[in-house]
C-alpha cells in the first residue's frame, strides 16, 4: 500500500469516529428506553456504603446547630440537599416541613452554592423543617456525597449507612413510591403524614 493510500485510509477512520460514536450512544439510549430503565436515575455508588463524614458550619441565623457527625450518629436521617435559588427545593418544601413532624425522622439540611442572606430569608419565608442545616457555599461537601444537581435527598439508617437517593423533588408521589418504603423497611411504619 503506497503512502497517498495510506493517508486516504487513515483519513476515512478518522472521519468515521464521530459515526460510531453517534451509533453507539443511541445504542445507550435505545437499550435503555426498551429496557424500561428511566434515564433520569443515576445510581449512587454510596448506596450501602457509610455516609461520608461532614463537619458544615451553621447557618447563622437560623436557630439550628451546625451540620456534623454529631448531627446524623444514631439516628434514622434524611439529609437535603437544597438552596434558596433552586425552583424544585421551593416545590418540595412543603413535604420537607410534613416530614420534620415525624419523630422518628430526623431531617437536616445542607445548604448548597447559596449566599446564608438568601438562605436564611427561604426558610424565614417558607418555614424551617431541618433539626440541623450546614453551609456548602463552594459544593465541596456535596462532592463528597455525590450531589448531582439539587434538590437531593440522603436516607441514612441510624448505623451511618446510606440506604437511599432520591434525586429530585420530593413530592406526594415519591413520598408514598419511594420514600415512605425505604422508612418503613428501615425503622417501621412511618406517619403517613402527606395523605
Amino acid at each position: 500500500m503506497s503512502e497517498s493510500e495510506k493517508g486516504k485510509t487513515r483519513r476515512y477512520l478518522v472521519a468515521a469516529i464521530p459515526l460510531v460514536v453517534v451509533v453507539g450512544l443511541f445504542g445507550v439510549f435505545g437499550w435503555q428506553f426498551v429496557s424500561g430503565h428511566d434515564p433520569s436515575e443515576i445510581p449512587s455508588v454510596l448506596i450501602g456504603k457509610p455516609a461520608p463524614a461532614i463537619n458544615l458550619p451553621a447557618l447563622e441565623g437560623s436557630n439550628r446547630p451546625a451540620l456534623d457527625d454529631a448531627a446524623i450518629d444514631g439516628k434514622f436521617t434524611l439529609v437535603n440537599v437544597f438552596a434558596s435559588w433552586c425552583i424544585p427545593c421551593r416545590a418540595e418544601h412543603p413535604y420537607l416541613l410534613e416530614l420534620s413532624k415525624d419523630p422518628a425522622i430526623n431531617l437536616v439540611g445542607i445548604n448548597y452554592k447559596d449566599k446564608p442572606a438568601n438562605a436564611l430569608k427561604f426558610l424565614n419565608e417558607l418555614g424551617n423543617p431541618y433539626a440541623a442545616i450546614g453551609v456548602d457555599e463552594n459544593g465541596a461537601e456535596a462532592i463528597d456525597w455525590g450531589v448531582y444537581g439539587i434538590p437531593e435527598t440522603f436516607v441514612v439508617g441510624a448505623d451511618g449507612t446510606i440506604i437511599f437517593k432520591k434525586i429530585g423533588p420530593i413530592d406526594q408521589a415519591s413520598y408514598e413510591k419511594e420514600i415512605l418504603p425505604v422508612i418503613n423497611r428501615s425503622i417501621g411504619p412511618a406517619s403517613k403524614l402527606m395523605n
